[in-house]
């Protein structure tokens, strides 16, 4: 993600969130950047950049939040299954 504003790689994120709904952590993977990086590029700078594409990134993050005890408990069962 060098040669790129920060602000431009705030924009791209959340756009690749509410493409793909994808998680931060699969965000910070696939932009090279840290969840950290994501986390505060989605939550804070965008609000001051592109407020309606905040919003819409902030609902995708949401869903993942809600359904993030769902997905520890299939991997749990994923990896005992396997053992």
């Amino acid at each position: 993600m060098r040669g790129i504003s920060i602000e431009e790689r705030a924009v791209a994120l959340a756009q690749y969130i509410i493409d793909s709904k994808d998680t931060v952590r699969g965000a910070a993977k696939r932009f090279g950047v840290s969840k950290s990086t994501v986390h505060k590029d989605v939550s804070e700078r965008l609000l001051h950049i592109n407020y309606a594409l905040a919003k819409e990134v902030r609902k995708i993050l949401d869903e993942n939040k809600a359904e993030r005890h769902i997905r520890g408990g299939m991997a749990t069962k994923m990896k005992y299954k396997n053992s």
